[in-house]
């Protein structure tokens, strides 16, 4: 059994105030041959430097950088060692230090966790964090195979070569310990599908029923195609600051109040029982029944004992006391319709074994107590690996300045990666938001990080 010290489980603290300034995206597509990467990431700093009511020039903008991060999951795709040099020196950033991260799924997160780490420290004053994936010069085939690489390869590799086949397995184990019908896990295949609608970046919008889940082609059991996320080629882009240079730069900062990251071990066999580790909204009697025949351990084969770690500090670091009530945004990483589910209970939303419950009371819709995942997710909108984790945060923040309609709901925005406005568009945009959330997610659960941003 696993027992944590005190020390194990201090709570993170900046030394100094971090905020996130402007950020910008690409649409995401399959394929996106008629630009390259250098190009696709330029095109994200552009929008964050033109199109997000600076106080600032872009060119002001670039010379007050004094750091970089880059946020690239696999080398493999663009058969390119050191890309992030090459965007480096392509983005007019050089001769500044810079630094490239990878933790699988949670590259993104990471990445602003590390940036936000040289703001908070005053080792750096206003850094831009940029990700990207070009997924599209290999085949899908050997795409997945790369991806699931990143799991243990003496071990869940050979299940396939998919992520899919892994979390299938997870699927398996969560429907056998805690009966969720598979309607349950078509809702937010559903939701997130709709959400992307309303999006010019998606990748993967569309209006489905439960039904048309539930008869979709099966990638491996139980999981169909529709609730898998898609593999993208695109990038995203988001900088932050100090107090002082943000104000510089934006009337309208939005405060990372808290960036946290947890790990647990890559092969998923070697995942010992321990106690459960409370959330601030969780008590010993929260579960003094979880354990019954179906379930003897925790955080076993159906919880992501990172993901809760990552959220206890998190939590503890920002003072959220209940995260359904503390948050009025919420974006996960649904890669399957299955981890989402299990990260509504790691991150507390509900407690372990009644996930479910968060999707279908309806506090996960746009209408409910938590808006989830308006940017259409993972499974709507993208999953261009490298910049998943920084495209929720550019997500969350022109939530939170209630800008959501200027990017979403413009034509010309549309227009401008080819397609056409819908006639039934309608706005996401949360009222009155103030606290957002989210989760940025690796492997079965290797690295997570739990991001907290506040209007300033």
């Amino acid at each position: 059994m696993i027992k944590l010290s005190s020390e194990n489980l201090r709570i993170p603290k900046f030394e100094k105030p971090v905020y996130i300034v402007t950020g910008g995206l690409t649409d995401y597509r399959k394929r996106y041959p008629e630009k390259n990467t250098c190009e696709l990431c330029m095109e994200a700093i552009r929008m964050a430097s033109e199109e997000n009511d600076l106080k600032v020039s872009p060119e002001e903008l670039r010379r007050m950088v004094n750091w970089c991060v880059y946020s690239q999951f696999a080398d493999h795709f663009g058969d390119q060692l050191l890309a992030a040099s090459k965007i480096h020196d392509y983005l007019g950033f050089d001769p500044l230090g810079n630094i490239e991260v990878k933790t699988g799924g949670a590259t993104g997160g990471s990445a602003v966790l590390a940036a936000a780490q040289a703001v908070a420290s005053g080792y750096a004053t206003c850094v831009p964090v940029v990700g990207w994936e070009r997924m599209d010069e290999v085949s899908t085939k050997v795409g997945n195979s790369y991806i699931a690489s990143a799991a243990c390869k003496d071990f869940e590799s050979e299940l396939g070569w998919m992520y899919a086949s892994y979390y299938a397995l997870m699927a398996q184990r969560y429907q056998y310990e805690n009966s969720v019908p598979r309607e349950t896990l078509a809702r937010i295949a559903v939701k997130n599908h709709l959400y992307g609608y309303y999006s010019p970046f998606a990748q993967n919008p569309g209006k489905y029923t439960i039904q048309d889940v539930l008869d979709n082609d099966i990638v491996s059991h139980p999981l169909s195609f529709l609730e898998c996320c898609v593999m993208s080629v695109g990038a995203a882009v988001l900088f932050l600051a100090d107090e002082q240079t943000a104000y510089r730069i934006t009337d309208h900062p939005v405060r990372l109040t808290a960036i946290c990251g947890g790990t647990h071990t890559l092969r998923t066999a070697d995942r010992r029982h321990m106690p459960i580790l409370l959330l601030p909204n969780e008590d010993e009697g929260t579960y003094k029944e979880y354990f019954t025949k179906n379930r003897s351990d925790w955080p076993g084969f159906s919880s992501f004992l990172a993901s809760r770690m990552a959220a206890y500090l998190a939590y503890n670091m920002a003072g959220i006391k209940d995260p359904v009530e503390d948050f009025d945004l919420l974006e996960t990483h649904d890669a399957f319709t299955i981890s989402d589910v299990q990260t509504y209970e790691d991150i507390g939303l509900r407690p372990y074994g009644r996930g479910r419950e968060f999707i279908e009371s309806g506090d996960a819709y746009y209408e409910g107590r938590l808006p989830t995942n308006m940017s259409g997710g993972l499974i709507g909108t993208m999953h261009a690996v490298g910049a998943t984790g920084i495209f929720q945060l550019v997500e969350l923040m022109w939530q939170l300045q209630g800008k959501y309609d200027n990017f979403h709901g413009n034509a010309e925005m549309w227009e401008r990666y080819g397609k056409k406005k819908p006639a039934d568009w309608r706005s996401l945009q949360v009222p009155n938001a103030r606290r957002g959330c989210a989760i940025s997610h690796a492997g079965t659960g290797s690295h997570v990080t739990c991001a907290i941003v506040e209007k300033a």
